[in-house]
């Protein structure tokens, strides 16, 4: 199979965005950023992500967003998986920036590479490996990837077997973003979230978090156009607070609003928020959802809202918790603010005790759902709200 044909150069990318609007670049996976330990410099990433939408001039969107200086990448390859860090013989392209191979990034900031022309199917194993002889101070990247990268010392990026990427790590650096070109009528749906998002306690290496579930339930009905779906959680996140990562009202337009082809945000938060037993009221996380509400409508998209999950069990559960919760709840099922709702509380508690998940759903640990759970939610997203228009 062959994935890409050419190296595009700077002139075929100035050409690209000229697009008369049939086609337009749309994003196919994410991650969200955060602070990442130390970078070191001469070392390669091999970076293992599975595409949701297929389509064709792939781009990767570089991240230094915590970085306190310049990221210097002076080689970055894109190529098919066959099986751990061995590539499909012939996939891996040299990609450019401008029409350099070398780009730097600077503090604070983000740089898409130029298309690479040839066709990226859905469901694909993408391997994005770069190298950087500079990396320093804090690194950026996405800790919990539930998937399996590769490190190594030196440049192998050109490389498509495995024999120099021996150490394997479960994040994923400095790469943010793939999209692809569609058709202009083909849409993404961003899942802002926590680590239930994140897909902790799902099976790694299987693609059995709840947005995987549902990008693959997108990919197989006719009923709705959107076909991306970028998973944008970060283990321990809030709506109000920094700490596990940016708060979502902090992150939203990095995260999600500046990511292409979007039509809708599912916005997944709180429990996080609620648990941390930080006074934070229903009231204050209600005005928080109305921020990332509004703000996301001004960028014309609309916003499916998540209800809160059970977690009765939880070492941090109580009582005045669970009163928050359960006025969150209603806020999102009843106030018609949002433009569709995914109830994934009703999709996960059990029918006996309402404020505690299912057993058969539940990874043991009462907050965190197994894989049949993650499966569960995404089957309670109306596919339809996904199409939807923001009003």
């Amino acid at each position: 199979m062959t994935l890409f044909l050419t190296v595009l150069s700077g002139p075929a990318l100035a050409s690209d965005s000229q697009e008369t609007g049939r086609r337009h670049h749309l994003i196919t996976w994410g991650a969200s950023a955060d602070r990442l330990g130390e970078g070191v410099a001469d070392r390669a990433y091999r970076l293992v992500v599975r595409t949701s939408a297929g389509g064709d001039n792939m781009r990767i969107r570089l991240s230094n967003a915590f970085g306190d200086r310049p990221v210097t990448f002076d080689s970055v390859y894109a190529g098919l998986r066959k099986s751990g860090a061995e590539l499909v013989r012939g996939s891996n392209k040299r990609l450019t920036f401008d029409g350099a191979r070398s780009v730097t990034v600077p503090a604070g900031q983000t740089v898409y590479s130029d298309p690479l022309p040839g066709r990226l199917a859905a469901e694909s194993d993408l391997v994005i490996s770069v190298h950087s002889p500079d990396a320093a101070g804090p690194a950026t990247g996405h800790g919990m990837a539930m998937a399996t990268s590769y490190i190594t010392e030196g440049d192998h990026t050109a490389d498509e077997s495995a024999t120099s990427w021996t150490t394997r790590t479960s994040s994923w650096y400095y790469l943010d973003a793939v999209t692809v070109r569609t058709s202009a009528s083909t849409g993404a749906v961003v899942a802002i979230g926590d680590s239930i998002t994140d897909g902790w306690q799902s099976s790694t290496d299987l693609n059995r978090r709840w947005p995987d579930y549902l990008s693959r339930r997108l990919r197989a009905s006719s009923a709705t156009a959107v076909e991306g779906v970028a998973n944008e959680g970060i283990s321990g996140n809030k709506v109000l607070a920094d700490g596990a990562g940016q708060s979502a009202l902090n992150r939203l337009d990095r995260d999600v609003l500046s990511h292409p082809g979007v039509r809708t945000v599912l916005l997944f938060e709180g429990i996080n928020d609620i648990k941390a037993h930080t006074g934070v009221t229903a009231q204050d996380l209600i005005d928080g959802y109305r921020e990332i509400i509004k703000r996301s409508h001004d960028a014309g998209l609309c916003v499916v809202g998540a209800t809160v999950g059970p977690y009765k069990g939880w070492y941090e559960w109580d009582a005045a918790g669970e009163a928050v919760r359960q006025e969150v709840n209603a806020f999102i099922r009843t106030s018609g603010e949002f433009d569709g709702v995914a109830d994934f509380d009703r999709a996960l508690r059990s029918p006996y005790d309402p404020e505690r998940m299912l057993p058969f759903l539940d990874n043991g640990d009462h907050l965190h759902p197994n894989d049949k759970g993650m499966q569960a939610m995404a089957d309670a997203v109306d596919l339809a709200d996904l199409s939807c228009s923001a009003t």
